[in-house]
C-alpha cells in the first residue's frame, strides 16, 4: 500500500478547537490505512466498515451529537449495512432510537411499508430499501447518517423515505464525503444539511486532497 501525500498540509496544525481536531484525527486514519481501488473506491474497512474501531466510532457518533444538538431530532435512520455502526454511535450519543433501512423485503416486514429504490454506484445495480412506517411517522425529526456519500443515490432514497413518512428532516451526518464526485454538493444546493466528517475532494492511487472545513 502507498501511503498518502496530504497536497493540503493540514494534518501537522495545531488546532484548538475539538470539532477541528477530530476532523484531522479522521482524516490522519484515511491518509494512513485507506486504499484506493479501481472505479473511485476508498477502501477503510480496517477501521470504519469491516474492522470497526470502536473508540473512533463512538468520537464520530459524539461529533455528528454535537452538529445536530439544536435540530429536535428524534429518529436517526440509515441504510443496512455498513451505516450502522456510525449511526448507531451517533443515536447513542443523542439518546435516540436508530432505524435502518433494510435491502431486501423480509417475512418480519409487515402492513405499511415505506419504500424507495437506491443505485449503487459500488455495485453498479438498483435496488429497492423498505423501511415499517411503524417506525418513522409524521411527529417525527429524522437525521440520516451513513458512513460514505459519493453521488448521493443513496441519500436520496432515504431522504424519499423520510418524505414519505411525512416526517421532517433535520439533515444528513456523513464519515466521508467523496466531494469530487459532487452528490453532497448537489444535495446542499437543494437547501439540505450536509455536514461531512471528513470531505476528499481530489483522490488519486497515491494522494488525497481534503477540503478544508
Amino acid at each position: 500500500m502507498t501511503p498518502f501525500c496530504n497536497n493540503y498540509n493540514i494534518i501537522n496544525v495545531d488546532y484548538v478547537l475539538g470539532e477541528v481536531i477530530f476532523i484531522r484525527t479522521l482524516e490522519q486514519r484515511i491518509l494512513a490505512e485507506g486504499r484506493v481501488l479501481p472505479g473511485e473506491v476508498l477502501k477503510v474497512g480496517s477501521f470504519l466498515n469491516q474492522q470497526i474501531d470502536t473508540r473512533l466510532i463512538k468520537e464520530m457518533g459524539e461529533e455528528i451529537a454535537r452538529l445536530f444538538a439544536c435540530n429536535n431530532v428524534t429518529k436517526v435512520l440509515t441504510i443496512e449495512s455498513s451505516g450502522i455502526a456510525i449511526a448507531y454511535a451517533a443515536a447513542e450519543a443523542m439518546g435516540l432510537p436508530v432505524v435502518f433501512a433494510k435491502k431486501h423485503s423480509t417475512s418480519n416486514l409487515s402492513g405499511n411499508v415505506l419504500t424507495s429504490k437506491v443505485f449503487s454506484y459500488t455495485h453498479q445495480q438498483t435496488y429497492d430499501i423498505f423501511v415499517s412506517a411503524d417506525y418513522i411517522t409524521s411527529d417525527d425529526t429524522v437525521l440520516i447518517v451513513d458512513d460514505f456519500l459519493a453521488k448521493g443515490n443513496a441519500l436520496i432514497g432515504l431522504i424519499e423515505i423520510v418524505g414519505k413518512a411525512g416526517a421532517k428532516l433535520a439533515g444528513c451526518a456523513i464519515a466521508i464525503e467523496k466531494g469530487f464526485q459532487g452528490g453532497g454538493d448537489s444535495l446542499r444546493a437543494k437547501g439540505i444539511r450536509v455536514e461531512s466528517l471528513a470531505i476528499i475532494d481530489k483522490m488519486t492511487d497515491d494522494s488525497l486532497e481534503f477540503r478544508p472545513q
